[in-house]
This record gives C-alpha cells, structure tokens and sequence, in this order.
C-alpha cells in the first residue's frame, strides 16, 4: 500500500504539468478553457483521494482486524463495456446473499474510517430534519441528471467497484480527462502491459478494499462485484480470487464500439479533449479488441463462468438469472424469485435513449467486423443470435 501511495503522489505532479500543456499528438486540447478545468479539477480531484489515504491510514489504526476477514466464493460480473453488465449486476444485488459497493462508497468511501463518519453525519442529519440530505440529493441530481441514457446513477445505486482504483490512480476511466497518461492505458491491457509486480500490488490493494467492504457490511455475505472494465484484469482475478464465480456479458462488437466511444464523447468534450480524435478511437479499438481476447483465453473452469449474450438476455431477465444461479452453482430464495419476476417485466419494457452511429467516428461496419472476425465468430455473436434466451 505504501508503496503505491507514493507512486501515485509522484503521478500528480507529472499529470498537472502534461493537462496544463498536453501532448501535441494526444486528444487533448491546448485551449485556455482547458487550462481553468484542470486547474479547478486537479487539485479537487487529489484532496478527495488524498481523503481517502487518510482513512486507509485509520482503518490500519483502529480497524486492522478487517484483514482476517474471508472472501468466499465472490461473484464478478464483468464482460465488455455496453453490454448489460448494469443490469445484470443491479439485478444480481437484489438477492440479500450479496453485499455489493453503492456509488456514494466508491466515491467517497472506499475505507471503513469514511463509512463510519458519513454515516454517523447521516444519522445526526435525520435529527435536524435532514437538510444536508436534501442537498446532496440536489447535487446528485445535478451531477448525474444528464447521464441517464447512457448510465443512469444515484449514490445509493449498486456500481462499478473499480472506482475503488481512483486513489492509486489505477482506474481506467481516468483516460477520459488525462489520455496522454500511458500507465492508464497499460491498465486496458492489465494482464498483458503492466509489470507482474505492480499487478501483485494492485490486486493486494483490491483484495483490501473487498475485505474492508465486508467487514463494513456485516458477516454472512457475499461479495458481488461489477466492472466493464475487468476484463483485461481476468488472469489477475482469476489467480487472486482462485474460488471465484464470473458473469461475463457479452454483444457484438458493432454495437459494442460506438456505444462506448459515444458513452465517453461527453467526458472528453467537458475536459475540452476531442472525442473524434483517430488516435484515441483506435486506442479504444484495440483496449476493446484485448478484452475480448482476455474473456476468451483466460483459462477459468466452466463450472466457475457464465456467459451472457446482451440480446438474449434482456427479453427474459428472469429466465437468464435462473441459468446463471444453475451454471454457478447459486441457490435462489423464494424471496429473490419474487423479486427477479417484478424486475424481469420492467427489464423487457426498457427501450434506451441512447443514441449512437458507426459512422459518427469515422469507421464503417465492413472494416470493424472485419477487424472482430475472429471474435464474433468465436463467441457467435452479431445478429443471427438475437434471439432466446441462453446463458
């Protein structure tokens, strides 16, 4: 932990100077507009997680018994971005035999320390009629208002986990307002680009903020985690958590790389970078390529995987939960079953506004399936399996 502490203390310097006056081959733009947002953002962005490195520090003070706690049997939902990880993972958090990171935990408290405080300022906030409750309801609001058609958030939501990465500046989204950042791009390509030392540290940290999550949680659960990023993780996970269950989703890859080069598009416009920039989508391009690659040749018993085609699985969201629980071995509570029938309704009735074009990016179906060939036929996706439902 010490070790990557300092590493990313080194990382902020270096990150200031290249967003104050980025690359010329980089998607970055050098426009004074730029030059205020980092200069605002930056330093915001690293007091929060130097909050963070503040409350691991206590929870090695007062709560270093987390560390005995076991982690069995976790369940990661995990496959190709924009391919129905949320759902599947937000439907998975229904069952209470899980405990799961909400948006407000990895965020703002990734350590037992920060839970601890936040709900203690919760709890006096209810005696006063709740005034910083509706405030943050107001921000939240605010913050997260425009992302419903593309990945809808509230802080209570079950979300992605590897925001727990962003104090070691090891998480990947982080090339949205910093791509001319070459270690978070070696992150895309984990198992393949990133020294087997650092990959032994990273997974430790993970493995400690699971173990600060359960034992935050209570006893008796279950880990549930998700993240469309974890792909190019698998063979780290996989060796880390070696009693480990996967979820992987999966969707062709036609849908797959406009639906996530369009997904990001607002992000790289708010930190004035260029969206439409050849480098940074072809960058994408070959991240996206190696996750599939990893999904297919990271070797994991079938016993302890399951796989999700998007287009199958929406039109019967109960009977594609039913086959994972079956393929993983999971018992279902006739409570969780009564749950999965309202939610599966809902689930078929769900059109996305998202809205997205090959050739908004410059690129055509002919050359992306193409480049995929070998993939889509693998996993036999694309349009002739559109329908069913399988897993």
């Amino acid at each position: 932990m010490f070790t990557l502490f300092v590493q990313s203390l080194v990382r902020y310097p270096k990150l200031l100077v290249s967003s104050l006056w980025p690359p010329s081959d980089s998607s970055a733009r050098r426009t004074p507009k730029r030059v205020l947002i980092m200069l605002l953002f930056l330093p915001l962005f690293a007091l929060l997680q130097m909050s963070h490195w503040f409350g691991f520090l206590l929870d090695e003070l007062f709560f270093r018994s987390y560390r005995k706690v076991e982690i069995n049997k976790p369940v990661f939902v995990s496959g190709v971005p924009r391919s129905g990880t949320t759902m599947v993972h937000r439907t998975l958090a229904l069952d209470t035999q899980f405990t799961t990171l909400s948006t407000w935990e990895c965020l703002f408290a990734p350590s037992i320390s920060q839970r601890r405080l936040i709900r203690l300022i919760a709890r006096a906030d209810g005696w006063i009629g709740r005034p910083l409750g509706r405030m943050s309801r107001w921000c939240e609001q605010r913050a997260f208002g425009g992302l419903g058609d593309v990945h809808g958030m509230s802080l209570a939501d079950a979300e992605e986990d590897y925001f727990v990465f962003m104090p070691v500046l090891s998480c990947f989204i982080l090339v949205v307002p910093f791509p001319y950042a070459q270690w978070l791009w070696d992150i895309g390509e984990f198992d393949r680009r990133v020294d087997p030392a650092q990959r032994q540290r990273l997974m430790t940290y993970y493995r400690r903020c699971v173990q600060k999550h359960l034992y935050a949680s209570g006893p008796g659960k279950r880990f549930l985690s998700k993240n469309a990023s974890f792909p190019p993780l698998l063979g780290s996970l996989a060796t880390e958590f070696p009693d480990a269950r996967f979820v992987f989703c999966l969707r062709d890859p036609l849908e797959v790389v406009p639906s996530q080069l369009s997904s990001l598009r607002s992000g790289m416009e708010f930190f004035c970078n260029d969206p439409y920039d050849f480098g940074f989508r072809d960058k994408m391009i070959d991240q996206l390529d190696y996750y599939y690659r990893n999904l297919i040749e990271t070797p994991i018993p079938d016993e302890q995987r399951a796989w999700i085609k998007m287009n199958q699985f929406k039109p019967d969201l109960s009977v594609g939960v039913e086959n994972i629980y079956k393929s993983l071995g999971l018992a279902m509570s006739d409570e969780y079953r009564k749950r999965l029938a309202t939610v599966s309704d809902a689930a078929r009735d769900y059109c996305s506004a998202h809205d997205y074009r090959l050739d908004e990016f410059g690129l055509d179906a002919a050359s992306l399936r193409a480049r995929f060939a070998d993939t889509i036929a693998e996993l036999e996706l694309g349009p002739a399996t559109n329908t069913g439902a399988s897993v």
